[in-house]
C-alpha cells in the first residue's frame, strides 16, 4: 500500500496556484486511474483506488500548507504505513519549470509543507518535486509561489499532469526511472519548429510536337489533375 501527498493550500482561491501543484498531480491521477469520489477524512480530501499492483491512497491535506504535516501523519497511523511508503508530490522553486524529479529522503529546503511533515514523521519519505522556477529575489517568493499559473505555463503544465497520470503506476511500483520515462514522452522535445512544407510537384503536359516522355504514372496522375 501507498500514500501519495498532493501539497497544497485548500479553497477554489488557490486551486491553480503554483503552490498548489500537488494537489493538481493528485486530481490528474484519479481522474486518469478511476479512482474512488474525494472524502474527508485525516484533515484532508482522500481518494482510494490502485495504480499498477498497489493499492494507493491519494491525500491533499486540508490544514492549509503549513500545517500538511498533522494530516499525513494521521493518515499513516490509521493505514500502519511507515515512511518508505510516502511520497509527497510538491512544487519546487530550485527547478525550471517543465523540470521534474524524484528524490528519497533530504532536508525540507524551507518549504513550509516539507517542514511540517519531516516535524510529524521525519524526512525518510519520497518526494516528487515539480518544477516551477524561481522569481529571481526571496522577497518574492510568497507571491509567486501564491499566484495562478501564468497562460504560458498552460500547454507544458498540461502535458506534465498527464505524464504524471500515465507514469503513476510504475511509481506505485517503485520504478521511478519509468515514471519519468513516461512523462518525457508526453513532454517531448520542445516543439517550436516549424513544419516545412514541401513543394507541390506539378506535373508537366508535353508541349505539342514533342515526344511525350512521361511515364505510365505520370499519364494517369495527370488525368486526373
Amino acid at each position: 500500500m501507498r500514500l501519495f501527498v498532493g501539497l497544497g493550500n485548500p479553497g477554489a482561491k488557490y486551486a491553480h496556484n503554483r503552490h498548489n501543484v500537488g494537489f493538481m498531480a493528485l486530481d490528474q491521477m484519479a481522474a486518469d486511474h478511476g479512482f474512488g469520489p474525494w472524502r474527508g477524512k485525516f484533515q484532508a480530501s482522500v481518494s482510494e483506488g490502485r495504480l499498477g499492483g498497489e493499492k494507493v491512497v491519494l491525500l491533499k491535506p486540508e490544514t492549509f500548507m503549513n500545517l500538511s504535516g498533522q494530516s499525513v501523519g494521521e493518515a499513516m497511523r490509521f493505514y500502519k504505513l511507515t515512511p518508505d511508503e510516502v511520497m509527497v508530490f510538491h512544487d519546487e522553486l530550485d527547478l525550471a519549470p517543465r523540470k521534474i524529479r524524484v528524490k528519497k529522503s533530504g532536508g525540507h529546503a524551507g518549504h513550509n509543507g516539507l517542514r511540517s511533515i519531516h516535524q510529524h514523521i521525519g524526512e525518510h519519505y519520497g518526494r516528487v518535486r515539480i518544477g516551477i522556477g524561481h522569481p529571481g529575489h526571496k522577497d518574492r517568493v510568497s507571491g509567486y509561489v501564491l499566484h495562478d499559473f501564468s497562460r504560458a505555463d498552460a500547454d507544458w503544465l498540461d502535458d506534465l499532469l498527464r505524464g504524471i497520470g500515465d507514469g503513476a503506476p510504475y511509481l506505485a511500483d517503485g520504478d521511478s526511472s519509468k515514471f519519468l520515462n513516461e512523462i518525457g514522452l508526453r513532454m517531448g522535445p520542445v516543439a517550436n519548429l516549424k513544419q516545412v512544407k514541401k513543394p507541390k510537384l506539378e506535373m508537366q503536359q508535353p508541349v505539342e510536337g514533342t515526344p511525350d516522355k512521361r511515364s505510365a504514372m505520370q499519364k494517369l496522375m495527370d488525368k486526373f489533375k
